[in-house]
């Protein structure tokens, strides 16, 4: 009985020191697409944070292509302990599976969500440069020239790929999509007029900065950053489309690392300076449960198969 006794506190004290000791050492916050983009900003604002708040050095590695699903790939090949992370997206772990015939990975059973960082809706946009002022002006002149003008995505089952398909469907204008290994990228040429408009999620700082005109917002109302900007449905083209970015670990994560995680990165996600930076760019900031995000990404696998067929986006 003593045996038993002593064993079980033995066992106690290993877990404790387990759970204790992690972090004790860098942690790589994996981004599957290049730099510049929405999901690559998102990850940047939480890294200081999360460095003060771990006790830990928290550095981001960029891994695009294929949209998001060579990164997304190559994270499930690191060790499920918690020192590589993902910054999963709705396009990579929602959108993919109906996109891809082979995305190489299944968002439904090869990950644990950690927690919902935020969402940011898709915004109409077009280089400084561009005659068109209005989204008014722009569903004219594609009307006028069918076949014409093209929009720029972060690559193919990207948000800006799926709201651009949305915006074409739901006007049923003729434009070509132009798909790019990340936003970044794209948004440079958008911004030097060798595309003509983008659905985009990652352009606030452009948008500010006077580098891109902003035409529409795809969500159900305006938001404060742009309180000028109509909705995509104030300005004729009735449409809701956004992202949503959420950290995630490999199925096999031990479950208090993965507590641990949601434990700090919902500590940061509270702080004002962390809330108003994320607000900055456009982001409604969300964070929450294990539990609540675990429901909430399965249900957006489901919810996803309609907007892809909706879009008429092509399967690769």
């Amino acid at each position: 009985m003593m045996l038993r006794s002593l064993v079980a506190s033995l066992l106690s004290v290993i877990a404790f020191n387990t759970f204790a000791a992690y972090p004790d050492k860098s942690i790589k916050f994996l981004v599957p697409w290049p730099p510049g983009g929405a999901t690559d900003q998102v990850a940047r604002l939480l890294v200081q944070p999360l460095t003060k708040e771990l006790g830990v050095s928290v550095f981001v590695e960029n891994k695009g292509g294929a949209g998001g699903n060579i990164g997304t790939q190559a994270f499930l090949q690191d060790k499920p302990d918690g020192y590589s992370i993902l910054m999963a997206t709705s396009s990579t772990n929602a959108a993919g599976p109906h996109l891809f015939a082979n995305q190489g990975f299944d968002p439904a059973k090869d990950f644990t969500p950690v927690v919902l960082v935020c969402t940011i809706p898709n915004i109409m946009v077009v280089p400084a440069s561009s005659p068109w002022n209005s989204l008014k002006d722009l569903m004219n002149d594609a009307k006028q020239n069918p076949g014409k003008f093209t929009y720029g995505s972060a690559g193919i089952g990207a948000s800006q790929h799926l709201a651009g398909a949305q915006f074409k469907t739901v006007t049923g204008l003729d434009i070509r999509h132009v798909p790019y290994k990340g936003s970044g990228p794209a948004a440079l040429d958008l911004m030097a007029g060798h595309i003509d408009m983008m659905m985009d999620t990652g352009s606030m700082a452009n948008i500010k900065g006077g580098k891109l005109k902003a035409l529409g917002v795809a969500s159900e109302k305006r938001i404060p950053e742009l309180p000028n900007v109509p909705t995509m449905k104030e300005a004729g083209a009735p449409m809701v489309a956004n992202a949503w970015y959420g950290v995630m670990l490999p199925a096999s994560a031990p479950k208090d690392v993965t507590e641990k995680l949601n434990k700090a990165f919902n500590k940061v996600l509270k702080d004002p300076e962390v809330q108003k930076s994320l607000q900055g760019i456009g982001a409604q900031v969300d964070g929450g449960s294990v539990a609540e995000f675990t429901k909430f990404s399965q249900s957006e696998i489901k919810r996803y198969e309609g907007i892809v067929n909706m879009s008429g986006a092509p399967k690769e």
